[in-house]
């Protein structure tokens, strides 16, 4: 199968089961350079600092924080990190889909150890990024989550690659993010533009907050593109980024 006709493929496949990689299938079009500027803004507003693990996360679902944080995922390996993106969402995992892997093993075989580290990591399509699926839904996630294996995890994956970054579920809806956003260096917050309520984001925060998260700032996506031919319906991915400093006072 041609370079071509395989990024077309995923194009179809993760838009219909999970979500768009437009800085895979388009590169070097607007929507990836907004990405890129991004990613650029994250790096110089945490430069005094070592960042090794970041956490996307939303107040509600469906607001972009997985097409957010697997873009990224590809915009920091294309850069010539190794990268490896872990599924935390552990209800409505997408990665798998995302990237066309098999999701038999992933993150709640290691957690409740079923499989070893070796046996979940996954290569992709995208050349230094690697990917953990969710594994099987279990029945438990935020007890899985707060185990002490969590913490083993991030440990070996920090070690082993440049950046670890984890996908997962909205804070307002389950404490799983919580209990993740306690143990990374950075976590970060989608905010759609025009979707997201401004008291979710704001009791988003607070969660965060109440477990010592460092919140790095917020990503503002679904900003309408005028004289642009956008994205997902006229909106693009990747309106902003703001750190910390700029969302304290909201």
């Amino acid at each position: 199968m041609s370079l071509f006709n395989r990024k077309k493929k995923l194009e179809d496949t993760s838009l219909k089961y999970g979500v768009g990689l437009v800085t895979y299938t388009d590169p070097s079009g607007m929507i990836a350079e907004q990405f890129k500027t991004i990613r650029t803004n994250i790096q110089f507003s945490s430069v005094d600092s070592d960042l090794k693990s970041i956490l996307f996360t939303s107040s509600e679902p469906s607001e972009g924080k997985s097409t957010v944080s697997n873009n990224m995922a590809v915009t920091w390996a294309d850069q010539g990190n190794r990268v490896i993106l872990v599924d935390s969402d552990l209800r409505r995992p997408t990665i798998h889909r995302t990237f066309d892997v098999s999701n038999r093993k992933g993150l709640t075989n290691y957690l409740s150890g079923n499989a070893s580290l070796d046996e979940i990591i996954q290569p992709t399509m995208v050349q230094n990024l690697y990917v953990i699926t969710s594994g099987p839904v279990p029945p438990n996630p935020a007890e899985l989550l707060g185990s002490s294996r969590i913490n083993t995890l991030i440990k070996e994956l920090t070690d082993k690659y440049d950046l670890l970054i984890l996908d997962a579920p909205p804070v307002n809806t389950v404490t799983d993010s919580q209990l993740l956003a306690a143990r990374v260096d950075g976590t970060i917050l989608v905010v759609p533009q025009g979707i997201a309520d401004k008291n979710g984001v704001r009791r988003a925060k607070k969660m965060l907050e109440t477990v010592h998260a460092n919140i790095l700032g917020a990503v503002m996506n679904r900003v309408t593109a005028q004289k642009s031919e956008g994205y997902y319906g006229g909106s693009y991915y990747g309106g902003g980024y703001y750190g910390a400093e700029k969302t304290s006072k909201d």
